[in-house]
């Protein structure tokens, strides 16, 4: 089953099924007082850059603080610095000469304690004079500041007739701001959206909602936006506790209805005799671990099944998700199909390549390889073969998506460092297969904690590699301040006299290449000075042939020293590089730091790490240092980075660990996403069709978070 699509939505507002809410999805031009300059200010406000906000998208803004405005008994009782709301009589209008501009427009108020100044400074002066009537009380709002013996309030934000005095909130939100938009056009804004807004059918437990103590949806956005009194106040934290469930809520129905759409759809058993799998395992140099054996035996499991598979295979740096690929791909062309491996880079896809060609070989296995480097002839003839069936196993990069590739029969899509691709790439990879069926197994070596793993991936099935090869041995980690660079050369000097290799890492400038380029290339001649022409250097604006020939130097030896950004985070197999150096590493993610130390420790011989870190470090970074320090469990790692990062972090620069929540947050929304799965799998399978009363009322929730939209792309992950 499938809820409705986002064509079809007007449809579900008219068979009843989010009745009530048509209004809230109207785009905010529809409020009341938006002009065209309103309307780009919100949507700057709200950033959302690939749907145009609605009228309920501005009631996700969350006020981050709050004015009291309470009246004030008199103008002696206010405190300088403060807000004070007074009811006060302008008494007189100090109008500077016309000659100086800059003088500001005063107005002398008083009340039975005392007196006070109004001032304005570029005013219009006309304006003044009708909001502040000499001898007529008024209402006024505004910090207040002692200049010289009295008082004054300088632009004030409310003045008002004292018979409009229900007009002024007594408790007043803070909203954050972008530039150019104030709060009083925000706070009648957010009004206007507020009266769109209706009770709807409870989509939460009744239980849980009372052991929470949670008010209802439309109570919860009324107390944030609309606070009457300071114990509306206090509630704050229940309203907003409510609305972060109901979008981490939202976020698992939507995975739990895209992995019981694709359980149920139609697929093929793909069996083999393990003939060719059997081929492949004798030419290994070593036995496969116990997670090996068992993520391979849930993997074949799912590929005899004759529903789809779509499972994730994670594992730390360098714990064989490799050649756990390799076999299920040997069982797939056993079965009759053909198999496609991708990978993000060309780097990361030929480091693949070279893994593979040799256990393909041993299988009998014709592989092939594409991306988006080959052209003319060599390109036409890869196609061919591979729409032939010849090439039964293709390596590539995102050029395995383009319309031009056809295969003669996809039964399996290997797709690695999955994060790195987008919804629609993976989708359209899937959609080679004939009648689309064809099994799915996503990779990253880039733990995941399980928080992340259900809110990101709830749809796939999980199989985790915890162990590593025999032979491998731990990184010894330490951390060195950067002006001890010098002592960290003088050991380098003795490690290369050794024969070691090494790998010097700069700085990551986030979206910045040609910063990091710029870095990279000093340090390069900064280490030249010293170790001559054995330093080698790679980085993002070099092509993908010039990227091949540094590493290629590195691997064959002709250089001892590559110095490098964050392009040999994944995908650069060197056993004899025994030294990693981060410069600057107080700069780099948690599990970046991670996969980057794995590039070495990848033989038989000892390894270290040497994070080079300017100081003062702050707390949060010392944290990082010291938890990389202290073990190499990537799963440890995983969890750590992502309480002291948040989720949208935790696979590096912003890459799409984030699962796109506004109002949830981390570390929060972790230990929300659980009880929210667990109540959705419980709910689902008493109405997984949506049909029954809490189905509808989870309609309704669906679509107030966008959720309805997403569920079509999450079939591809």
């Amino acid at each position: 089953m499938s809820i409705d699509a986002p064509s079809s939505r007007p449809a579900a507002v008219k068979d009843g099924c989010a009745r009530g809410i048509e209004p809230l999805l109207k785009p905010l031009r529809s409020l009341r007082g938006i002009g065209p300059k309103g309307e780009e200010l919100l949507n700057r406000l709200l950033a959302k850059p690939l749907t145009e906000p609605r009228i309920v998208d501005l009631l996700w803004h969350l006020p981050v603080g709050y004015l009291d405005r309470s009246p004030l008994a008199s103008i002696e009782a206010a405190t300088p610095g403060s807000i004070a709301t007074l009811t006060v009589t302008p008494v007189k209008h100090s109008m500077p000469p016309k000659s100086a501009s800059r003088a500001p427009f005063k107005v002398l108020c008083e009340d039975e304690s005392g007196r006070m100044d109004i001032v304005f400074f570029h005013g219009d002066r006309n304006l003044i004079r009708r909001l502040l009537p000499l001898h007529e009380r008024r209402i006024v709002s505004g910090r207040v500041e002692r200049h010289g013996a009295r008082l004054q309030m300088t632009h004030p934000d409310h003045i008002l007739e004292v018979e409009a005095r229900s007009q002024l909130p007594l408790i007043e939100p803070i909203y954050p701001l972008t530039l150019g938009l104030t709060q009083k056009f925000l706070l009648r804004s957010i009004a206007d959206a507020l009266g769109s807004l209706t009770p709807q059918a409870e989509w939460l437990d009744g239980n849980y909602l009372a052991a929470r103590e949670w008010p209802s949806f439309e109570e919860a956005l009324r107390l944030l936006h609309r606070p009457r009194t300071i114990a509306d106040i206090a509630l704050w934290p229940k309203a907003r506790e409510r609305l972060s469930f109901d979008e981490v809520f939202a976020s698992q129905l939507a995975i739990a209805l895209v992995r019981q759409d694709y359980r149920a759809a139609s697929g093929r058993s793909l069996a083999g005799a393990g003939q060719l799998a059997q081929a492949m395992r004798s030419s290994l140099p070593y036995m496969l671990t116990r997670s090996q054996e068992q993520a391979l035996a849930e993997i074949k499991s799912d590929m005899m099944s004759p529903c789809r598979m779509l499972r994730l295979l994670q594992g730390d740096v360098g714990s064989g998700k490799t050649v756990v690929a390799a076999l299920s791909m040997a069982n797939a062309v056993e079965a009759g199909v053909q198999t496609a491996l991708m990978a993000p880079t060309d780097v990361l896809a030929r480091q693949h390549l070279e893994t593979l060609q040799p256990l393909c070989d041993a299988a009998g296995i014709t592989a092939g390889y594409l991306s988006g480097r080959e052209q003319g002839r060599a390109r036409a003839a890869a196609l061919a073969k591979l729409e032939s069936g010849e090439t039964q196993v293709l390596i590539g990069t995102h050029a395995l998506f383009q319309s031009q590739v056809t295969f003669k029969d996809l039964g399996l899509a290997v797709i690695d460092e999955q994060h790195r691709f987008g919804v629609a790439q993976r989708l359209a990879l899937q959609e080679k297969a004939r009648n689309g069926y064809a099994d799915i197994l996503v990779m990253t070596a880039t733990p995941i904690p399980r928080t992340l793993v259900l809110s990101l991936h709830g749809d796939l099935d999980v199989s985790q590699l915890t162990e590593k090869p025999a032979g491998r041995k731990p990184v010894t980690t330490r951390t060195v301040p950067l002006d001890r660079a010098d002592d960290v050369i003088e050991g380098l000097q003795r490690a290369l006299g050794q024969g070691a290799q090494a790998y010097w890492v700069c700085p990551a400038v986030e979206s910045d290449t040609i910063r990091e380029m710029a870095a990279a290339e000093a340090r390069a001649a900064h280490l030249r000075q010293i170790f001559g022409e054995k330093v080698g250097v790679v980085h993002g604006k070099m092509s993908g042939a010039e990227k091949d020939a540094a590493i290629a130097s590195f691997v064959a030896r002709e250089t001892s020293i590559l110095v490098a950004t964050t392009v040999i985070e994944v995908g650069v197999n060197v056993p004899n590089a025994t030294v990693m150096i981060i410069e600057n590493a107080e700069m780099f993610g948690l599990a970046q730091l991670h996969q980057l130390r794995g590039r070495v420790g990848r033989g038989s011989a000892a390894s270290s790490c040497v994070l080079l870190y300017k100081s003062p470090l702050s707390e949060t970074a010392k944290s990082r240092l010291d938890t990389l320090r202290q073990t190499d469990d990537g799963f440890i790692i995983a969890e750590e980075d992502l309480r002291l990062r948040g989720g949208g972090e935790v696979l590096g620069a912003r890459q799409s660990g984030d699962p796109g929540f506004r109002i949830a947050k981390w570390p929060e929304a972790a230990s929300m996403i659980e009880v929210a799965a667990d109540q959705v799998k419980y709910r689902l399978a008493n109405d997984p069709a949506l049909k029954g009363a809490w189905g509808l009322a989870s309609r309704i929730c669906l679509i107030l978070f966008e959720r309805d939209d997403a569920v079509r792309l999450l079939h591809a992950g």
